[in-house]
């Protein structure tokens, strides 16, 4: 178990890495998923990829790794608003498939309990 929580560790840091580079390749793209009711779009798309990016990193420094998984559930949970303005908002995202857009909500808990495995200290060799 402990080489794959490992190499998941790995993949997880590379996908929120990855995907916080996004928030500023295509920061156009990011800003159109939030919701009108929140201030500020460029600058909490640009602070969420900065987190993204961090958070990834921090995974792979052991000492930092439980508190990046932390800090990634906390970002899921912010960004949440975001997946549920596209899944209602549908029309605004054409070129998205309307269930792709509602598949997104439960994938979140996905990824959230993906982070909350790392969290967790790993298992002593028995």
């Amino acid at each position: 178990m402990h080489r794959f929580k490992k190499i998941s560790k790995y993949l997880m840091a590379l996908f929120y890495i990855f995907a916080g580079t996004n928030h500023f390749l295509n920061s156009p793209f990011y800003v159109s998923m939030m919701p009108p009711y929140l201030p500020w779009h460029s600058f909490l798309v640009a602070l969420s990829g900065v987190f993204e990016i961090l958070l990834g990193a921090l995974l792979l420094l052991p000492r930092y790794s439980q508190l990046a998984a932390w800090g990634l559930i906390a970002l899921l949970i912010a960004v949440f608003p975001a997946n549920v303005h596209m899944a209602t908002h549908g029309e605004l995202f054409p070129a998205i498939s309307p269930v792709l857009l509602w598949v997104r909500l439960p994938l979140q808990g996905v990824l959230i309990a993906w982070a909350y495995w790392h969290t967790r200290p790993e298992a002593e060799p028995q």
